[in-house]
């Protein structure tokens, strides 16, 4: 029940309910990865199942494509799809211009071949992503398993020049054993602190034999939908330059929760 729902669940779950609303009939969906995304995922099959909603999901994830199968949600794979009308993620950081940091849930590859295959990205987060700069969450880098130790000495190697204020980085673990993400590649975490250029940093990181994608999302997206745990919502559109402001109500019978 929303009464048990922390205050930063219910925000999470006030921005999904409120992108859900830019879905309509007959639009392949882009289908994002992690907490804030899973509760989209949550909507959208209920629209599906109690409104008659018909769309095509494509999920960033095997974890979104179980969960979007168990709501209803009709899965396809992006080259079925070609081409999204819409994609729905979540983020770890968003600075004003919309920039983001993502990855935190190691789905970015996907997660960014699906954003840029969309004719436009909805980000849902709670208030608490938004960021002066981005940085403080550590940036996630995709490499090959091949030679990974190499590739990290590179990206150490080239933090030197870059705009950094911490230049430490990580190999993610599961456990005693490294991550593997979907595609059966490593993730380096970068302990940035800030990052005063992220387009410079996306690009110069991308140059790196070994890298795959870096978890820095420029030039994506196109509105946030924030979300506060009083259930008001925010809506800020980079392209238009405007914001508007709603509120979700939390009803306590929610089919949504009766699972959670």
């Amino acid at each position: 029940m929303t009464g048990e729902l922390s205050p930063i669940d219910k925000a999470k779950f006030a921005a999904a309910k409120r992108a859900a609303e830019f879905v309509e009939d007959g639009m392949r969906v882009g289908l994002g990865t992690g907490s804030t995304a899973a509760w989209l995922v949550r909507c959208l099959g209920e629209m599906v199942r109690e409104e008659g909603l018909k769309i095509r999901g494509v999920p960033t994830s095997t974890r979104t494509a179980d969960l979007a199968r168990e709501v209803g949600i009709d899965v396809i794979s992006l080259d079925e799809a070609k081409w999204l009308d819409i994609t729905i993620d979540g983020a770890d950081e968003f600075d004003s211009n919309l920039s983001l940091i993502k990855g935190g849930g190691g789905a970015l590859l996907q997660e960014k071949i699906v954003a840029t295959a969309s004719d436009q990205m909805v980000v849902i987060a709670d208030a608490a992503k938004e960021v002066e700069h981005l940085g403080s969450f550590p940036l996630p880098v995709e490499v090959i398993p091949f030679g990974w130790q190499t590739s990290q000495a590179l990206i150490e190697e080239t933090l030197v020049s870059m705009d950094v204020m911490g230049r430490q980085t990580s190999l993610r673990m599961n456990g005693d054993r490294p991550y593997i993400t979907d595609e059966g590649n490593h993730i380096l975490d970068l302990h940035l602190g800030r990052i005063g250029n992220p387009r410079q940093l996306a690009m110069v990181l991308n140059q790196i034999p070994g890298v795959v994608e870096n978890g820095l999302f420029i030039d994506i997206c196109d509105q946030v939908v924030i979300g506060y745990g009083d259930g008001r919502v925010e809506v800020r559109d980079i392209n238009a330059g405007t914001v508007s402001e709603g509120r979700i109500d939390f009803v306590e019978d929610d089919n949504l929760f009766k699972d959670i």
